[in-house]
C-alpha cells in the first residue's frame, strides 16, 4: 500500500511564475516551501525592464491571474510599472513574501538520494523533494558584439538595466535595436531629447493596435461585477487562442494573410515620406519575427528630431557611433535595446541530475524540454515557461497557469506515494522533439527571417501548434507513455 507523504518544495524566482507557484502550492496543500530570488524584490522581467514606454503587448485583462482579476487596469495594454504594481498587490494580498528569501542567487542544484540539494551564492544550503524553476526567459540581457563598445565616453545602458535617475532632457540619444523595447522607447522620449537616432539592422513589421484608456465608469463596473472581468478574460483568451495562435502556426492560413495585410496597411498609411517608408519596410513576412505592437512608433520615427539610421555600424568611438558610410553620429547616451539571451532558462545555475548528468551536458546542442516542463535525467524538477513553450505574443501568465495545473498532477504522484520521483522519459522527449521539429516547419516563424525564435538549426524553438493543443496535451499527464515514475 502506498504511503502518503508531505512534500517540501523549492521555487526559484519571484517573478510572475514564482508568485503563481507560491499561491497555488498553498492552495493544493503544500505550504512547506521556500522561494529563492536573486534580486532584492519580486517582479521578474517587470522589475528588470523599466525603460521609458515599457509595456506588455498582451491585453492587460488577459495578462492577469485568473484568480486575481484586476478592475484597475488603466489601458488595454497597460504600462510596465502598472504590471509591477499589480504583481506586488497580488503578492501582498496572498502574503507571498513570507516564503521568499531575497538576495539569494541559486548557484547549484544536485539530485542526491532522491532529493534536490540547493546551494546559494551566500552559502545557504537547502533541500527539497521538488524544485519548480520559475526563472523566466527575459532576464539575461544580450549585449551586442561591436568594436569599441567600451570606448564610448557617454552613458551606455541596456534597456533592462535602465538608470531610473537619468534625465534624457536635451541629450543626443542613440538606440541600437528595433525590437519591442526600442520601438516602445523611441516615441516615449522623442519629445524630451535633443535628438534620437535609431540604428536599424533589420526593419520590423508593426501591428497597429489602439490602446484606449478604461473609463472610470468601466472600472467601476468591473469592481461591482467580477463576472464582467471573467467574461472579458475569456473573450480575449478565445480571440488569441482561436485567432492569433491558429494563424502563426500555419503560414498559409487566412488568419496569417489578414495579419500581414494589417501590418502592410499600417506601414503604407502611417509613413508619409516614401524614402523613409521603404527603409522601414521589412523584406520578410509579417509574423516571421515576433510581431511588434505599437500605436505610436511610426509617429515617433517621423518626429523632426528622430532619425532612422540604416547604414551598418562600423564601430563605437568615444564621441558616438561610426557607421559604414564614415559618418560619426555624435551621442551623449547610447541605449542597447538588444534583447535577452533566451536560451538560458535555469542557467547559469549548475544543475546536476541522475548519475552526475549536468544540465549543460543535457542541453549541449540546445535547450529542450518535454511540453516545456521536464527534461530527461532531472526528476522532480519542473519548469514554468521552459524551452519549447508557447511564447509568441501570448500571455505567459495564462501559459504558466496551464503548466502549473499539469505539474500539480505530477506532484500528486509523489504526495500519495505512487512515485518517489517523476521525470519525462528520453523516448517520449525524442518523439516529441521530432514531432515538434516537423510541425515547426509549417509556422510563419520558419519562412525565412532571422529571429530569436530560431535555434542553432534554424528551427523555431516555440510551441508550433495552437494554444488549444497545448491546453489539451497538458490536461492530464500520460503516465503510460511520457513519464518515468519511480
Amino acid at each position: 500500500m502506498s504511503t502518503p507523504r508531505d512534500l517540501r518544495v523549492i521555487v526559484i524566482g519571484a517573478g510572475m511564475a514564482g508568485i503563481l507557484s507560491v499561491i497555488r502550492l498553498r492552495e493544493i496543500g503544500l505550504p512547506d516551501l521556500t522561494v529563492y530570488e536573486k534580486a532584492d524584490r519580486l517582479g521578474g522581467t517587470w522589475r528588470e525592464n523599466r525603460y521609458p514606454g515599457v509595456a506588455c503587448d498582451v491585453p492587460s485583462h488577459l495578462y492577469s491571474y485568473t484568480f486575481a482579476p484586476n478592475p484597475e487596469w488603466t489601458h488595454r495594454f497597460s504600462p510596465g510599472p502598472e504590471i509591477q504594481e499589480y504583481l506586488e498587490t497580488v503578492a501582498t494580498e496572498y502574503d507571498v513574501e513570507r516564503d521568499v528569501r531575497y538576495g539569494e542567487e541559486v548557484t547549484e542544484l544536485s539530485w542526491m538520494e532522491g532529493r534536490w540539494h540547493l546551494r546559494t551564492a551566500s552559502g545557504i544550503i537547502d533541500e527539497a523533494d521538488v524544485v519548480i524553476a520559475a526563472t523566466g526567459v527575459l532576464h539575461h540581457p544580450s549585449y551586442p558584439v561591436i568594436d569599441g563598445l567600451d570606448d564610448f565616453a557617454g552613458i551606455t545602458m541596456h534597456t533592462a538595466r535602465w538608470d531610473d535617475g537619468l534625465s534624457l532632457a536635451g541629450r543626443r540619444v542613440g538606440i541600437i535595436g528595433t525590437g519591442s523595447s526600442a520601438i516602445q522607447t523611441l516615441p516615449t522620449i522623442v519629445d524630451e531629447v535633443a535628438s534620437v537616432s535609431l540604428f536599424q539592422r533589420t526593419a520590423q513589421w508593426v501591428m497597429p493596435a489602439d490602446n484606449p484608456a478604461y473609463t472610470e465608469d468601466e472600472k467601476a463596473a468591473f469592481r461591482d461585477d467580477p463576472g464582467l472581468l471573467h467574461t472579458l478574460h475569456e473573450e480575449i483568451s478565445e480571440l488569441f487562442s482561436n485567432g492569433f495562435s491558429n494563424a502563426v502556426v500555419d503560414a498559409d492560413s487566412e488568419g496569417m494573410r489578414m495579419i500581414e495585410a494589417a501590418c502592410l496597411a499600417n506601414l503604407e498609411d502611417s509613413v508619409a515620406d516614401p524614402e523613409l517608408r521603404e527603409r522601414l519596410r521589412p523584406d520578410y513576412r509579417a509574423g516571421c519575427k515576433r510581431l511588434v505592437i505599437s500605436p505610436t512608433f511610426y509617429d515617433g520615427i517621423q518626429h523632426p528630431n528622430a532619425e532612422l539610421v540604416t547604414e551598418d555600424i562600423e564601430r563605437i568611438e568615444p564621441g558616438g557611433v561610426r557607421t559604414a558610410d564614415g559618418r560619426l553620429h555624435e551621442l551623449d547616451v547610447l541605449v542597447l535595446a538588444t534583447g535577452f539571451r533566451v536560451d538560458r532558462f535555469l542557467r547559469p545555475i549548475e544543475v546536476i541530475g541522475v548519475d552526475g548528468l549536468t544540465l549543460d551536458e543535457a542541453w549541449a546542442k540546445r535547450p529542450n524540454a518535454y511540453l516545456s516542463i521536464s527534461t530527461p535525467g532531472f526528476p522532480n524538477l519542473f519548469m514554468l515557461n521552459g524551452p519549447n513553450g508557447p511564447v509568441g505574443n501570448f500571455s505567459l501568465i495564462e501559459v504558466a497557469e496551464v503548466q502549473f495545473n499539469y505539474i500539480s498532477q505530477l506532484m500528486d504522484l509523489l504526495r500519495d506515494g505512487r512515485a518517489g520521483s517523476v521525470c519525462v522519459t528520453g523516448s517520449a522527449t525524442e518523439e516529441f522533439e521530432e514531432e515538434r521539429t516537423i510541425q515547426a516547419g509549417n509556422t510563419v516563424w520558419a519562412t525565412g527571417c532571422n529571429s530569436w525564435y530560431l535555434d542553432d538549426r534554424g528551427v523555431p524553438m516555440a510551441w508550433p501548434w495552437n494554444f488549444q493543443e497545448y491546453r489539451d496535451r497538458l490536461a492530464r499527464p500520460d503516465l503510460a507513455l511520457d513519464l518515468l515514475a519511480d
